[in-house]
């Protein structure tokens, strides 16, 4: 007696195959969407914060953080009394700071009470916001707050540091702002230990001097 045996064509495994193609090329193209707006996003913290800083000095020619006359200028705000000298056209203090009476603190009151930027403005709470990948962003000064990497500064009016960024996200940051190397130029990567560094040192580099993209690392610009 004969049996009918039962199977796939040749055809249908060609159709299966094609469908599954389709499949994981959607999916790695969705996830390449994804890094892109998480890059875009990283990428817009670094480009507001100097709109915020001019947009206060047009407003009230001082510098966020570093006014005197905040309280009268802003409803709610107070000066910074810590790690700092007010009106030097300086914003002082740690980038990362916790003290909320440092200008770094007070500079995220001020522009938010401006109305330039949004978040919270209590006295006492922690202002500094955080990123797309959850790190703190923070902005100090280009002198002796600025953080070094083998004894190099950063060159600019205020350096701009956002934290806990993955290797992948911080080298198309650097191409895109800057000259592509996480070790020269007006933005730099360094080792970090948390979304909130308490300390930061020169990057771990691959062997082909690029960063390791599934370490994190602080991203730091100066402006």
């Amino acid at each position: 007696m004969k049996r009918n045996q039962s199977g796939f064509t040749l055809i249908e495994i060609a159709i299966v195959l094609v469908i599954i193609g389709l499949l994981l090329g959607g999916v790695l193209k969705g996830q390449e969407l994804i890094n892109s707006a998480k890059v875009k996003n990283l990428a817009t913290d670094f480009k507001n914060i100097p709109v915020y800083i001019y947009g206060y000095q047009d407003k009230f020619r001082a510098l966020p953080g570093d006014d005197g006359s905040a309280a009268s200028h802003v409803e709610g705000a107070t000066v910074a009394s810590t790690n700092g000298t007010i009106n030097n056209g300086v914003i002082e203090g740690a980038w990362d700071t916790l003290t909320f009476t440092d200008e770094t603190q007070k500079f995220w009151q001020d522009v938010r009470l401006a109305g330039l930027a949004t978040g919270p403005t209590a006295d006492g709470a922690d202002l500094l916001p955080t990123n797309s990948v959850n790190g703190i962003i923070g902005i100090t000064n280009s002198g002796t707050n600025n953080p070094t990497l083998a004894g190099n500064l950063l060159r600019g009016s205020y350096i701009i540091c956002s934290a806990a960024i993955l290797g992948k996200y911080a080298k198309q940051l650097d191409i895109q702002m800057d000259d592509g190397a996480p070790t020269t130029g007006s933005m730099r990567a360094y080792n970090t230990n948390n979304a909130r560094p308490s300390t930061l040192a020169a990057p771990t580099l691959n062997a082909g001097g690029a960063l390791e993209d599934a370490n994190s690392y602080t991203v730091c610009m100066g402006v």
